[in-house]
C-alpha cells in the first residue's frame, strides 16, 4: 500500500536531515555529549523509519527518496566536516561522496528511463551502519575506542562495505537497464 507524504518514516528521515547543522554545530563548540546525543537519535531514526513504514503499512514514494537522500546527506556531511579538522583521510571522504553521487544518480536515471523506484539494499544499509559505527567511535571521546583503534577498523570494514554495496548497486542498475529481473527494486 502506497502510504502518505506526512507520516512517521518520514517524519524520522527529516529529522536526520536537520539534526545534521545541530550536531556539527555542538561537536565544533565542543559540545561532545549533546553531539553524541544527537548522531545516536540520527542512527536510530535511520534504523527505525524503514522498520515504522512497514510495521504502519506507510512506505511511501517519498520515503523510498528520502530516507537514502538522508543517509546521504548526513555521511557526507559528517565526512567533509571530519575532513575539515583532519579526523578522515581525503581519499575515505572522496570514495565516500562518489558513491554516494553515482548511486543517487543511477537511481534517478532508472527512475526517469524505466520508471522503477529503486530502495535501498542490504549491502547499503550494512555499509551505512559500519560509517555509522566510526563516526561514533569519533565523536565519542572513550579510551576504549582509540586504544583498539576502533575508528580505523570501522573505517576499512565501511570501505569494505561500501565497495560491495556500490557493485550490487550497479548490477541492480544494469539488469533494470537491460529490462531483466529486479523491477521491483
Amino acid at each position: 500500500m502506497e502510504g502518505h507524504i506526512f507520516n512517521l518514516p518520514n517524519f524520522l528521515s527529516l529529522l536526520r536531515i536537520i539534526l545534521i547543522p545541530w550536531f556539527l554545530y555542538f561537536y565544533h563548540s565542543g559540545n561532545f555529549t549533546v553531539a553524541i546525543v544527537l548522531m545516536i537519535i540520527a542512527v536510530l531514526s535511520d534504523w527505525f523509519d524503514g522498520r515504522a513504514a512497514r510495521w504502519t503499512n506507510e512506505v511511501s514514494e517519498m520515503g523510498k527518496i528520502l530516507d537514502p537522500l538522508a543517509d546521504k546527506l548526513c555521511l557526507a556531511s559528517a565526512a567533509l566536516y571530519f575532513l575539515w579538522i583532519g579526523k578522515l583521510p581525503l581519499w575515505f571522504v572522496l570514495f565516500a561522496i562518489l558513491r554516494d553521487v553515482l548511486i543517487f544518480s543511477g537511481a534517478a536515471y532508472i527512475r526517469y528511463r524505466h520508471s522503477v523506484l529503486t530502495t535501498s539494499l542490504w549491502p547499503g544499509k550494512w555499509a551505512v551502519g559500519f560509517v555509522s559505527m566510526m563516526f561514533i567511535t569519533m565523536v565519542w571521546p572513550h579510551p576504549f575506542f582509540n586504544r583498539y583503534h576502533l575508528q580505523e577498523f570501522f573505517m576499512y570494514l565501511s570501505v569494505l562495505m561500501l565497495f560491495y554495496s556500490f557493485v550490487e548497486y550497479c548490477v541492480r542498475f544494469y539488469r533494470i537497464q537491460k529490462g531483466g529481473g529486479d523491477m521491483q527494486a
